[in-house]
């Protein structure tokens, strides 16, 4: 294996992982946002709208990262779970 092959190879579950990070975050704002909405309005056609986006925010990483390969998608569920952990560490502070 060449050194370049090794850079490519470890480069992809590194970009995996940051896009699962940035899909994380994204979703569990998404996540904030719909409760939110619910404990405010019952306009029932902008929760649902809210949670299709979010799910959607969710499989449209892991889908990519799946045809990707082993590496790639457990990299991206890696980021999502650090993201899952900088949210509850901000809400427990308050923020």
């Amino acid at each position: 294996m060449t050194g370049e092959m090794l850079v490519l190879t470890a480069g992809l579950p590194v970009a995996a992982a940051l896009t699962g990070l940035a899909f994380g975050l994204v979703y569990f704002a998404a996540l904030r946002r719909t409760v939110d909405f619910f404990a405010v309005q019952l306009n029932w056609i902008g929760l649902v709208a809210l949670t299709l986006a979010r799910i959607a925010i969710a499989v449209i990483p892991f889908a990519i990262a799946a045809r990707l390969g082993a590496a790639p998608l457990l990299a991206v569920f890696v980021g999502f779970l650090l993201a899952r952990t900088v949210v509850l560490r901000l809400v427990r502070r308050g923020g």
